[in-house]
């Protein structure tokens, strides 16, 4: 009897050790954005892109990870206007993380890759598109999971030129992303065989749309602006949202408005529901009260590669999950038809890019027909030969 009691007694105080699975803790370091001003009365503003996508990848990974005796947190941090993210690599390096979803633009993000700790880290990139940060300023701590421009901008050329619309005009904004767009379209361009007939700057303020006859000065100033030779389709780069919007039905010539509005190329869409995504979509409302957008998208990419190597792995280590997630033998479900990786010559993660309607999906590239040696997923963006990144 006194030994069964003593028996009874070990086993109870070995019960929460054995209770409590190995835990992973994966870091968020956003940054606070001013939100643009709606253009229309259905426009809501939205301050937590990225981060709400973060938070249901970290939901999936621990529901997948209970089967395993896995567990997963989210540690975030978010970057006040101006504030260096040092600080916050040196937070997550004290706390032993080793994966962080990076939701920042460029500049702080190649300051986060440099930050004392990050070299012992993989930062994901799920906000910024800069086809620089995949060439000369590419970093070995570095993956991507939102699409780059030059992979946008390819992916609505081939539906174009598919199409046969291979004439275009460009419209482009004036702001640095504005320009990095037009550049990505002007490359696309020449890679699949569109000609730009015009290559225009936009040089216009238009008025208000939603002030008192403000359509009226738009219906105005808009054929003005676009009373050019014929072309196919009006390609705009205004990444910065200022103009792009008011063209549509405005345009001297009646054609379509393609490129950053209007028919647009995007790694994620809220009207997407093949392929399983509206069990996606579904889940994300529930949560965050509004659709998913791209950066949420790429936040829970990261998310989920993360977890996707721990259950094949069995492991939480680590540097073993890091390895997995590089090589070959890596595939993501991320509902969207075929499985996404990692490239090795810049770490982008391939994947399929939607050419969306406001409220329909349209189609998806890469379109059929543009084949490629490896997998038609690398005819969009930087190949391998055509890379200068350097790890």
């Amino acid at each position: 009897m006194k030994i069964a009691l003593a028996f009874l007694m070990l086993l109870a105080l070995a019960a929460p050790t054995l209770a409590e699975p190995p835990t992973m803790m994966i870091g968020y370091l956003g940054e606070q954005r001013k939100s643009p001003l709606p253009l229309g009365p259905l426009d809501e503003a939205v301050t937590d892109e990225g981060l709400q996508g973060a938070r249901l990848g970290i939901a999936d990974d621990a529901s997948t990870g209970r089967f395993l005796g896995q567990q997963f947190r989210l540690q975030e941090k978010i970057l006040k206007p101006g504030e260096a993210p040092a600080e916050a690599v040196k937070e997550f390096a004290a706390a032993d993380i080793s994966f962080v979803v990076a939701d920042l633009d460029a500049d702080r993000l190649l300051q986060a890759s440099a930050a004392p700790g990050a070299e012992r880290m993989t930062l994901f990139n799920s906000r910024a598109p800069d086809d620089r940060l995949r060439q000369d300023d590419c970093r070995r701590n570095v993956l991507h999971t939102i699409p780059s421009r030059a992979m946008l901008a390819d992916a609505l050329a081939q539906y174009l030129i598919w199409k046969r619309w291979q004439h275009w005009f460009l419209l482009v904004g004036p702001h640095p992303g504005d320009q990095a767009m037009a550049a990505a379209f002007r490359r696309a361009a020449a890679r699949f065989g569109a000609e730009i007939t015009t290559d225009q700057p936009w040089t216009f303020r238009p008025a208000n749309g939603r002030a008192d006859t403000g359509h009226v000065t738009l219906q105005t100033e808009i054929p003005a602006v676009t009373q050019v030779s014929d072309y196919d389709v009006l390609v705009v780069a205004d990444e910065a949202d200022e103009f792009g919007a008011y063209l549509e039905e405005r345009t001297a010539l009646p054609r379509i408005v393609a490129g950053t509005q209007g028919l647009v190329a995007t790694g994620w869409s809220p009207v997407s529901e093949e392929w399983g995504a509206t069990q996606l979509q579904d889940r994300f409302h529930r949560q965050a009260g509004r659709w998913m957008l791209p950066s949420d998208y790429a936040a829970w990419l990261a998310m989920r590669s993360i977890g996707e190597a721990a259950t094949r792995l069995h492991s939480l280590d680590p540097a073993a999950i890091a390895q997995y997630i590089r090589g070959d033998a890596f595939l993501l479900a991320g509902f969207k038809g075929q499985g996404l990786s990692f490239r090795a010559w810049d770490g982008q993660m391939r994947q399929p890019i939607f050419i969306a309607g406001p409220r329909l999906l349209v189609s998806s590239s890469p379109q059929p027909g543009f084949l490629h040696q490896r997998t038609p997923l690398d005819t969009l963006g930087i190949d391998l030969e055509e890379s200068t990144c350097k790890f």
